[in-house]
């Protein structure tokens, strides 16, 4: 069941982030992005949703709009609930926001060391625009058009 996030959920939301994304630290060399977000906030301003699944928070999405698309901020999945398919539907979930917002297309990035999230996007449909960094982070940003 996906829902928006209320603040209640924010411990949880934490948690995952945390050991989703955790593995990636020793190969980036620092903590994620992700890792250092204040999630109080992100789910005060909005845009923040929940995959609950048997009574438990097991997967977060951030989504926020941004000149004629939606960016996909951040996709996250408990590491215990990986394999079930809530990544899938987290990003079934964004498009469908996307087009229900009339949005022509939707946007992420991913740190360009984390090659099979830029694996896992492109079989979906995003194609790489550019790279940059920012704040110390290498990011590989992606687009996919929803519709003309």
């Amino acid at each position: 069941m996906m829902r928006p996030a209320t603040s209640h959920d924010v411990a949880a939301i934490e948690a995952i982030v945390q050991a989703a994304y955790a593995p990636y630290i020793e190969r980036i060399g620092r903590k994620p992005g992700p890792m250092l977000e204040d999630y109080h906030q992100q789910v005060e301003a909005g845009g923040v949703h929940v995959l609950e699944h048997a009574g438990r928070v097991r997967g977060v999405i951030v989504l926020r709009d941004t000149d004629g698309a939606l960016l996909l901020d951040n996709l996250a999945v408990s590491p215990d609930a990986q394999g079930l398919g809530f990544g899938r539907l987290l990003m079934d979930f964004a498009e469908q926001q996307a087009l229900g917002a009339n949005c022509a297309a939707i946007r992420l990035y991913t740190n360009e060391a984390m090659n099979e999230n830029i694996t896992l996007y492109t079989r979906r449909g995003y194609v790489e625009t550019h790279r940059a960094e920012e704040h110390g982070l290498r990011r590989v940003y992606m687009t996919k058009q929803l519709r003309e």
